[in-house]
């Protein structure tokens, strides 16, 4: 990433668990970076920026990369959509503004996607539909990245050291040494920080248009779960699972809370999902980093 040198780079949402890990990247390959967000990035320097409300400063700056987001999965309803609309919709559109043709690399999500019918990989052209206020605004947001020209980044279950959604997940699913999963096996994509990086950084000098990042290989989901939480899988019967969604979702809907397990998240466990990284390994792209290196190197399993 030698090409980086003497780059100006704004990362959005710097101090995230993705963001962070892109600033670092940017540092390491010789940008001068500038973070922006509600909180200081880890490495250059800070321009403070809510999402919800106000244009990001963006003068000297030669290359925008966006990864602050509004993410969860809360109960359904219109504040929660609303919520999620200020920042990953109204949000992109003030950046985009403020970029005033500058180039702009947008990390947005295969939550985008439509459920898939069948077994094969999901190219980009595939349907979008997202389950969630998250992945509906996000694909949302990804239109006006498009249309204004930037390059867009569709990874999947982002995992790796301070990740803050996938492996807790799997971990609060341990029961009596045992991790609980609903339903049978199946294969899915997942996307390590470190390929994700890797892809925002040399994506400024891809094509406009959207590409899947992910992994090198495809996972077997019991094979992550065993690994992340270091005890044998067990299945539960999915009608089990879908009962207690339905009751978490109720109650985090009265609460106000997000549903320990909800909708979505059976869907992430259950529904098969292989991204096919195809046009980007085109743009010479290649991942060099697997779940198993993660859980073998620092920061990697806890148990």
């Amino acid at each position: 990433m030698s090409g980086l040198r003497g780059l100006r780079v704004a990362v959005t949402g710097a101090s995230g668990f993705c963001g962070s890990v892109v600033a670092r990247a940017a540092a390491a390959a010789g940008a001068e970076v500038t973070c922006l967000g509600r909180r200081p990035g880890p490495v250059g320097g800070w321009r403070e920026w809510d999402a919800r409300r106000t244009s990001p400063d963006l003068t000297e700056t030669d290359l925008v990369i966006h990864l602050a987001a509004a993410v969860g999965d809360p109960p359904p309803g219109r504040a929660a959509e609303a919520a999620f609309r200020a920042v990953n919709v109204d949000g992109t559109a003030r950046l985009i503004d403020a970029a005033a043709g500058r180039p702009i690399v947008w990390v947005s999500s295969a939550s985008v996607y439509a459920t898939p019918s069948g077994s094969g990989a999901i190219r980009e052209d595939h349907p979008l539909g997202g389950l969630t206020a998250y992945g509906r605004t996000k694909a949302a947001g990804e239109r006006l990245a498009l249309d204004a020209g930037a390059v867009v980044l569709r990874p999947r279950a982002v995992y790796g050291p301070g990740d803050p959604h996938l492996l807790p997940r799997l971990r609060r699913a341990v029961r009596a040494g045992r991790v609980l999963l609903p339903g049978p096996d199946i294969r899915l994509s997942l996307t390590a920080v470190e390929n994700l990086a890797d892809a925002c950084l040399a994506a400024r000098s891809w094509p406009s248009g959207a590409y899947n990042i992910a992994d090198g290989e495809v996972y077997r989901r019991d094979e992550v779960a065993g690994l992340a939480c270091g005890v044998p899988v067990r299945h539960v019967p999915l009608r089990l699972t879908h009962a207690a969604a339905a009751v978490a979702t109720a109650v985090g809907r009265v609460r106000g809370t997000e549903a320990v397990l909800s909708r979505y998240a059976v869907e992430q466990l259950t529904v098969p999902l292989v991204l096919d990284i195809s046009r980007a390994r085109e743009q010479n792209w290649s991942p060099r980093r697997t779940f198993s290196d993660f859980v073998a190197g620092p920061g990697g399993s806890s148990v």
